[in-house]
């Protein structure tokens, strides 16, 4: 018996939606940041996928690059007290990173699979 056909996936559109890179339905994730080892739906082998750390090296340079401008416009336009920057700036990034490192894990992994990447253990 052959194995079933599954279309090209858009890494973008799986990668925002944490979907599988293969059939598009299935959840990558098991938890918040946990990678599945196995798709619920089309059983793609996910237990080798690793994102490394490219998610978390891409969302340090848009959010360094977009929070530190809009911090200094903010200081000059208003000039408020430092704990208020403390205060605002570690929300702001802290929210940024929880809301981007999860699509852009799934959107890494996804690019792996179009890209047919081999899974190589750690140490190799």
């Amino acid at each position: 018996m052959s194995d079933p056909y599954f279309p090209p996936q858009s890494p973008f559109s799986t990668g925002l939606a944490c979907r599988c890179p293969r059939c598009g339905k299935g959840s990558l994730f098991e938890g918040f940041l946990t990678v599945r080892d196995t798709c619920l739906i089309c059983g793609l082998d996910l237990k080798n996928e690793d994102s490394g750390d490219g998610p978390a090296v891409f969302i340090i340079f848009v959010l360094g690059g977009t929070i530190v401008p809009i911090a200094l416009w903010f200081e000059t336009l208003f000039a408020p007290p430092l704990w208020v920057h403390a205060l605002l700036w570690s929300v702001v990034v802290l929210g940024g990173t929880i809301a981007l490192l999860r699509p852009l894990k799934a959107f890494t992994i996804a690019l792996q699979y179009k890209h047919k990447t081999p899974n190589r253990p750690p140490g190799d």
